[in-house]
């Protein structure tokens, strides 16, 4: 049986490139803020705050704008969808102060787990987004 697979274009390619080569700097890793509004219930709970969409901002705004030497061990963030579209007390977008860092957004898209392209038994989850613009 006959396979066909299409790459991306070389623009794509050197994107990804570009994108994997940065979360995988020697020293680095990725932030996991991509809690949902439940277990962001349980983290504010446990410190008697009520789960709110501004309580929910308040915490990651206390993340995203801690001292810019995070960036020394942080190449990447894990966004939650509600994230993308919150901003600073001074109307800046999470995103944007987190690129300012030279830290990567990404945001979690959970496609469910797949096999794994050419791999016998392996699989793979899908969904899982960056990007360097």
């Amino acid at each position: 049986m006959t396979t066909y697979f299409n790459y991306p274009s070389q623009e794509v390619q050197d994107e990804l490139r570009r994108i994997a080569q940065a979360i995988v700097a020697p020293g680095k890793g990725i932030l996991a803020a991509d809690e949902s509004v439940g277990t962001m219930g349980k983290r504010l709970a446990d410190i008697g705050q009520e789960n709110t969409d501004d309580a929910r901002r308040q915490y990651r705004q206390l993340l995203f704008t801690a001292d810019d030497k995070v960036s020394e061990n942080i190449s990447g963030v894990i966004l939650f969808h509600e994230t993308l579209y919150q901003k600073a007390d001074d109307g800046t977008p999470f995103v944007e102060l987190l690129k300012r860092k030279g830290i990567i957004p990404g945001i979690k898209v959970d496609k469910g787990v797949v096999d794994l392209y050419g791999s016998e038994g392996e699989c793979t989850t899908q969904g899982m987004l960056f990007s360097l613009k």
